[in-house]
Formats: C-alpha cells, sequence, structure tokens
C-alpha cells in the first residue's frame, strides 16, 4: 500500500516463532517487511537460556535475508548494511520481500559511548530498471498480430503503481483484461473492457497473453493446458528475472518495472496505428460468456428463499459500497465469490489471502489498510469481509478496531462452517444421542454464534441479520456512523455454494 517495508518487533522464541507466519506470507506475496525480534544473551547460547531458539537460522526460510549485528554499534549498519546488503533496501529493491535483524538481549541494556554510534540515512528509492528495446519491439509486434488477446494484470501491477500506462494500453488499443485478485482496480473493475466475468473462456482460448506482474502459479493454474492453449503465447513482464521462464516458456521476457516496461510498450505500439478490432470474433465470444454468467449470477442474487446465499448478500452490498473504500477479504467460498461481485475501482483497495492463502489476515490486514485510510484520506471506509471460520482466526483483533476507533466495518458471511456447516435442527438432531466430538464434522462450527457481540463487547456496533431488508438497514447504518467501528453478522444458507464452474477453481481436495 505504501512502498515502503512494515516494521515488526516481536520478543524472542516463540514471538518470533509466531511471527514466522506473517513474514513467510509477505515474502512469498513479495511486500516489503522489516522484522526485528529480541533473542537469548550471547553468552548464554547452547546453554538453554530464556526462550533461548535458532532464529537467525529460521528466518533465513521465509526472508531476503536474516542477520545479527556483531556489536551494539553495528545495528544501524546492520539495518542499513549487511555484507553490503542492507535492510531497508534489501526489502524494497528488485522483488520486495521480507528481512530480519536480530537484536540479542544483551544489546538492550548495554551502555555504549554515544559518539561510536554512526546513523545511517535511509537508502535511496528503488532504480527503475526498463526492458531491452529489441523485447519490447518483439512484444509490440506479437501483440499487434494477436488474433485472440489477453491483458492479465497482477498485483506486481498494483505495486508498482502501473494504473496510468496500463489503462493506456487498455483503451488505446481495445484490448480485454483480466484482473487477479490483488490486481483488481489497476484498471476499474466496471471498465467495458474488464472480462473477469468470463474468466476460465479468456484463459482457456487466448493466442497471446501479456503478463503484467503476475505470476504463473496456482493462481493462474500454471499457464498449462486445459486451463490454456497449448501453442498460447506468454509475454511477461516482471521485475524479477528468476520468475521469466516459470512453469512456461515465454515468447517474450520483458524485465524491469511495470510502470516503465508498460510505458515503452505503448510508446512503441503507438509507432504504427493499430487497435484490436472491438467487434472481432474474440470480443464476441468474450461478451456473450459475461453476459450469461453474469445473469446466472443475478438469478442466484434474486433468490428471495431464507436464508440467504451468497450472491444475494454481495450484490446488497456492493450497491451501498463507497467507491473509494478498500476491500479486504478472506475465506473459502466467502473470497472467492465475493471477488467476482465486489467491484474495486482504485488500485492497492483491495487485500486478500493472496499467493499464499494465509488464513487468519484479514482482521490485520484491515487494520493496516485503516492506518493508511487514516493518514491519507480521513473519512474513508475499509470493509473487511470474512467467512466465519476466516474471522475466528484473529477475531480477537476486534479490540484493536475498537482501542484505536479504525474506520473499520467487518462483514461476517456466516454459514456456520468451513465451506459448509449445518443448520441449528440438523445440529441438535445429530448430537441428541451422541456426544458431538464424535458425529460433528469438523468442518461444522456452532451454527447461528453471535459474533456481532464481540464486537459490543468492546464498544463498536453489532448487527445480527437474516434478510435482505436488515442487511441493507444495518450497512446503511453502519456507513453513516463514523464515530464507530461496526460488525455485521449475515446468517446465509450453510449448504449455500458457488454456482457451477467450468473448472476446479483452487483444488480438489476440499470436501
Amino acid at each position: 500500500m505504501s512502498k515502503r517495508p512494515g516494521v515488526c518487533l516481536v520478543v524472542s522464541g516463540p514471538g518470533l516463532i509466531h511471527a514466522l507466519g506473517g513474514m513467510a506470507n509477505a515474502n512469498v506475496n513479495c511486500w516489503p517487511l522489516l522484522l526485528i525480534g529480541g533473542s537469548s544473551e550471547r553468552n548464554q547460547e547452547t546453554m538453554g537460556a530464556f526462550q533461548e531458539f535458532p532464529q537467525v537460522e529460521a528466518c533465513r526460510l521465509y526472508t531476503k535475508f536474516s542477520a545479527r549485528p556483531s556489536s551494539i554499534e553495528a545495528i544501524p549498519f546492520v539495518i542499513e548494511k549487511v555484507r553490503y546488503l542492507r535492510a531497508v533496501r534489501t526489502s524494497i529493491y528488485g522483488r520486495p520481500g521480507a528481512c530480519y535483524v536480530d537484536i540479542p538481549a544483551d544489546f538492550v541494556n548495554l551502555q555504549v559511548n554515544v559518539n561510536s554510534i554512526k546513523y545511517m540515512e535511509c537508502c535511496m528509492s528503488p532504480p527503475v530498471s526498463m526492458a531491452e528495446t529489441s523485447a519490447v519491439r518483439m512484444a509490440a509486434s506479437v501483440i499487434r498480430n494477436a488474433k485472440q488477446p489477453l491483458l492479465i494484470i497482477g498485483k506486481g501491477a498494483a505495486y508498482a503503481h502501473a494504473e496510468e500506462n496500463i489503462k493506456k494500453l487498455v483503451e488505446q488499443y481495445k484490448l480485454p483484461f483480466l484482473p487477479t485478485p490483488m490486481g483488481k482496480g489497476v484498471v476499474p473493475d466496471n471498465h467495458p473492457n474488464c472480462v473477469g466475468a468470463a474468466r476460465s473462456r479468456a484463459l482457456q482460448f487466448a493466442d497471446v497473453i501479456v503478463l503484467f506482474g503476475a505470476r504463473l502459479n496456482w493462481i493462474l493454474h500454471f499457464g498449462l493446458p486445459p486451463r490454456y492453449q497449448p501453442d498460447v503465447k506468454f509475454i511477461q513482464v516482471d521485475i524479477c528475472a528468476e520468475e521469466l521462464g516459470n512453469n512456461v516458456k515465454p515468447a517474450v521476457t520483458l524485465l524491469g518495472d511495470i510502470s516503465a516496461v508498460s510505458k515503452q510498450l505503448l510508446e512503441e505500439l503507438d509507432k504504427t496505428a493499430w487497435e484490436y478490432p472491438p467487434e472481432s470474433k474474440w470480443w464476441k465470444t468474450l461478451r456473450e460468456k459475461m453476459k450469461s454468467n453474469e445473469a446466472a449470477s443475478k438469478e442466484l442474487a434474486s433468490k428471495k428463499s431464507l436464508p440467504m446465499n451468497y450472491y444475494t448478500v454481495f450484490y446488497h452490498v456492493q450497491e451501498q459500497l463507497p467507491r473509494d473504500c478498500f476491500v479486504v477479504s478472506e475465506g473459502a467460498n466467502t473470497m472467492d465469490i465475493g471477488r467476482t461481485v465486489l467491484q474495486n475501482y482504485l488500485p492497492r483497495h483491495r487485500l486478500d489471502a493472496g499467493t499464499f492463502r494465509t488464513m487468519g489476515v484479514g482482521l490485520g490486514f484491515a487494520i493496516a489498510a485503516a492506518m493508511v485510510a487514516k493518514d491519507r484520506s480521513p473519512g474513508q471506509r475499509v470493509i473487511c469481509v470474512e467467512g466465519d471460520s476466516a474471522f475466528g482466526f484473529s477475531g480477537m483483533e476486534v479490540e484493536t478496531i475498537c482501542r484505536y476507533n479504525l474506520p473499520i466495518i467487518l462483514l461476517v458471511v456466516n454459514n456456520n462452517g468451513i465451506y459448509q456447516g449445518f443448520d441449528m435442527n440438523t445440529w441438535k438432531e445429530t448430537s441428541k444421542f451422541r456426544d458431538p466430538t464424535a458425529v460433528v464434522p469438523p468442518m461444522c462450527l456452532l451454527p447461528n454464534s453471535h459474533y456481532e457481540q464481540i464486537m459490543t463487547a468492546f464498544g463498536g456496533k453489532g448487527y445480527f441479520v437474516e434478510t435482505p431488508e436488515e442487511l441493507q438497514k444495518s450497512l446503511r447504518q453502519s456507513l453513516a456512523d463514523t464515530t464507530k467501528p461496526s460488525l455485521i453478522n449475515i446468517m446465509i444458507e450453510p449448504q449455500a455454494t458457488r454456482k457451477a464452474q467450468d473448472f476446479h477453481w483452487l483444488t480438489r481436495s476440499n470436501m
């Protein structure tokens, strides 16, 4: 959200171990993070010291580098320079990631001559690298000759602030685009060239795909058939050389800053009058599929039966969301379905479980977004959409939200379980004659749990809703009240699921 490293301070041993998940999440998502951890005294190493743990070694698995200063005087150098690397610089240069600095306990109270401490200036902003001119020329030629082109906009494009150039590419050359989950908003989701509603069809039949800061990992099905044509041509734009050619051999690689490279592409395409025909057969195919998928979603959303389904909930939420709000989302169906309905109009305004698919990040991300909102745009709201299981991982962060009175509205989409749960009657019948620990499936949670009471316990506002009318009213009141955070506990059909899919979305292992 800021292109600067977040800084996390943790205690030794278990404190550091608890931070490994967040560090790994940052590193896999390519976000800059500086973790500073306390550790055992140096003269007690290997003696069974208090909370002793090989922290520097453990963190090396999850970071771009991990180090301990040799002396207290060396701390500024470790922060800025370790073996000619700098912690802050390393976290933001090249592909961003996590870094770890270890502070032994005996440093904390150690006294030194203040004159021996040399303070380092902050490093310069990352240098802007550009792709080879010949590669840009080749990429432009491949795009011009495409019969069925597609741009895929990843979160790397959002991080690089490439929205202006990529939007020009989309609009000047009439190209269809597909955002990845956190690439949403680089070009607004409601743009006529967005083909998110025909995602599977666009991926499966495109003959040329330009990847702007998007990796061919599980989210994009590795770039392999049957999700793609066997002979599809990929043009990869990425800041990281090691990423180029992963899983699929690309037709063209463009190594460099995504904003700078997209500008190079614009300049090269501008040299010859050209645009992709907006009435082509490809565009017709995509529009027809989008229309049918949107109709299927709207049909589900219009159902009047109670309890509500996911689509009913999200369509009513979408109607009231401020255009400039931050949307944070985590869960199973809650996140996957919500992503297709809830719109993003601005870049870097969506945070979710990400590349590592980490559960438990939602409320922490919402708090971070709220701090950015308070700093940059007072009055801007954060909408945190949680599945009930996902909320359980970090629900006590509601206290933090209330403690600092942050502008967050939590929506807990409650289906009494993970993917699917039991309604109250089924729960009672199932556990009537046997101990629930023996007969209740572990993915079923306690029915009708009143999560909103966690919010009211700390002074915020809580709502328990079961109908579209109650949802609309509670969300309207929450948005109107800027004095307190809110939590809306939204009961839905425990067996609710996604509309029929052409392909398995994530994994076949969920039951």
